[in-house]
């Protein structure tokens, strides 16, 4: 969806045009559980939450006050409900143990070691991962979503996958253990 059509839709869904903010919300709805999922690290919490994001969105959609934001806009509900429920549900989360996985089984040794490594980074950095990697989406989308500039994304993954790199490599994994091809 370029950003023009994006606008009327916005524009259209502010004067109560359901059928446009459907469009919005098929558009957007697999990205908002990749971000919600970032910080709640849980599918179905993320599911609710992008459920609750797109509920609010519907209501205060008249409070929006650039059109062209819009992206950037239920990204910060998404986040403010996000941390909401981190802070007031239980969370169903697998319960990590300080010893990583039975290292005969190499291939989910790795696999804990990348979750460890994506658990460890920041929330802004394990955003990025998720909705490139996670939610596959592109730089342009993710830059839209994040309100940055594509080469913000683009410096700031490069970065962060460094940084996944060094916490592997700190846990005895070498290069060609977590690469893909």
């Amino acid at each position: 969806m370029n950003l023009k059509s994006e606008t009327k839709l916005v524009e259209a869904a502010r004067n109560g045009h359901l059928e446009s903010f459907g469009l919005l919300y098929e558009h957007y709805y697999s990205s908002m559980v990749a971000l919600a999922y970032s910080m709640l690290s849980d599918r179905q919490l993320a599911e609710d939450a992008a459920q609750e994001v797109f509920a609010i969105a519907c209501r205060d959609i008249g409070n929006l006050k650039s059109k062209e934001k819009f992206a950037a806009w239920l990204a910060g509900i998404c986040r403010n409900i996000s941390r909401q429920m981190l802070r007031t549900k239980a969370r169903n989360i697998e319960s990590i143990t300080d010893e990583p996985a039975d290292k005969n089984n190499q291939r989910e040794y790795r696999k804990e070691m990348l979750r460890r490594a994506v658990r460890n980074l920041q929330h802004t950095e394990k955003e990025l991962i998720v909705l490139r990697y996670y939610d596959n989406l592109p730089y342009e989308q993710i830059a839209e979503i994040l309100d940055i500039s594509v080469q913000a994304v683009n410096g700031r993954l490069i970065r962060t996958k460094r940084k996944i790199a060094k916490y592997l490599k700190c846990n005895g994994l070498t290069g060609n253990d977590y690469e893909t091809s």
